[in-house]
């Protein structure tokens, strides 16, 4: 990946940069030697996490403050990945949002966040970087998906149709920018240790810990399938064996394999 980057362009601008894989993307491009944009909604934290970078790299980090689901948010974003001054070879969209209620218990409001978060997001932020990318006939964009977006994994949670969008999206828009110098991935990961859970209260007590994965091993993963040349990365064998079965399984067995519930409506008394 960062061979065929000019010096130039070694800038990457990482969304959801202050937890999980969007930190981890972080530390590993600060250690190979990239200048960093950071997004979060948190400027405190996003401070902290620029802020030790910069201590342990010596590399000046950016931080941008903005709130992904909203259009001011993703408008700031846009201004930063276009500003010719500065350029973006690397653009990490990997910002999300998942919903600890089944759909028949949720808001408008409530999905209307998750679209905006999980695919309006990345569509916009995308199309902005692709512009300045064609036209210097070089760029990577890798957009954060799941292994969830190759099946209803969690039944009644429109989580996993919101990723099947980034995955499809991201394999058709490289389609059409390869042939100019860019890339565009899907990183699809399992479940992986990053917080994310807990801080939003969704019990995983049931998910065995031999399906967890580390956050810098996902990042490992995705870059490492970068450089193969795949549209998309699913990290891990087990995930992979996952994926295989999740296209191709009967959906009847698929239905009694499914373990994550937080989407599930729970019959009640009368």
């Amino acid at each position: 990946m960062t061979s065929e980057t000019p010096a130039t362009e070694r800038r990457a601008l990482v969304t959801g940069a202050t937890a999980g894989i969007g930190e981890a993307f972080a530390r590993r491009l600060a250690a190979d030697g990239w200048q960093l944009v950071l997004v979060a909604r948190d400027a405190t934290r996003l401070a902290e996490v620029a802020a030790d970078l910069t201590a342990r790299h010596g590399h000046r980090v950016e931080t941008l403050p903005a709130d992904l689901s909203t259009d001011d948010g993703c408008a700031a974003v846009e201004r930063r990945l276009t500003d010719a001054t500065a350029p973006v070879g690397l653009l990490v969209n990997n910002a999300g949002l998942s919903l600890n209620r089944p759909f028949l218990r949720s808001t408008v409001a409530d999905e209307t966040r998750l679209l905006r978060l999980n695919v309006h997001a990345v569509m916009r932020l995308t199309l902005a970087a692709l512009g300045p990318m064609t036209d210097r006939r070089n760029g990577i964009v890798i957009n954060v998906s799941s292994v969830a977006g190759f099946g209803p994994v969690m039944p009644g949670s429109t989580y996993p149709a919101s990723k099947a969008w980034v995955t499809s999206f991201s394999e058709s828009v490289d389609l059409s920018v390869r042939p100019l110098g860019v890339r565009v991935m899907a990183l699809c990961p399992g479940y992986t240790a990053t917080g994310y859970h807990e801080r939003n209260g969704i019990d995983m007590s049931g998910t065995p810990r031999w399906m967890w994965l580390r956050a810098d091993d996902v990042v490992d993963g995705a870059l490492r399938d970068l450089r193969k040349g795949k549209q998309i990365s699913v990290p891990d064998w087990k995930y992979k064996l996952a994926v295989a079965g999740l296209r191709h399984a009967p959906r009847r067995l698929l239905r009694m394999a499914y373990r994550d519930r937080r989407g599930r409506v729970e019959p009640t008394d009368g």
